[in-house]
């Protein structure tokens, strides 16, 4: 599964955004609001940081629901628990 997935990042598939992506990104987001005051001509620190907390907030809720919900793993575990135990073969001791 770990090869699998290193094979597929090697090949140029764009990485998911990760839980931990998603909270770096509202920390900068926060650190922005709470600890910057400067002001800049080129660019709306107002504005970046809160693109940067709203995207890390959809990241997280997004790697959450890939995490919990949307898996391989998941759906494999809710496909095995929805067969009919009477399906599989008993054992015989």
């Amino acid at each position: 599964m770990l090869r699998d997935r290193l094979a597929d990042r090697a090949r140029g598939y764009a990485q998911r955004v990760t839980i931990g992506t998603s909270i770096l990104l509202i920390a900068i987001g926060a650190i922005m609001k709470y600890a910057i005051t400067a002001e800049t001509d080129f660019i709306d620190i107002q504005t970046a940081r809160v693109i940067l907390m709203l995207v890390g907030i959809l990241g997280l809720i997004l790697s959450l629901l890939y995490t919990f919900m949307w898996s391989p793993q998941r759906q494999a575990k809710a496909r095995r628990d929805e067969r009919d135990p009477y399906d599989s073969p008993t054992r015989r001791y």
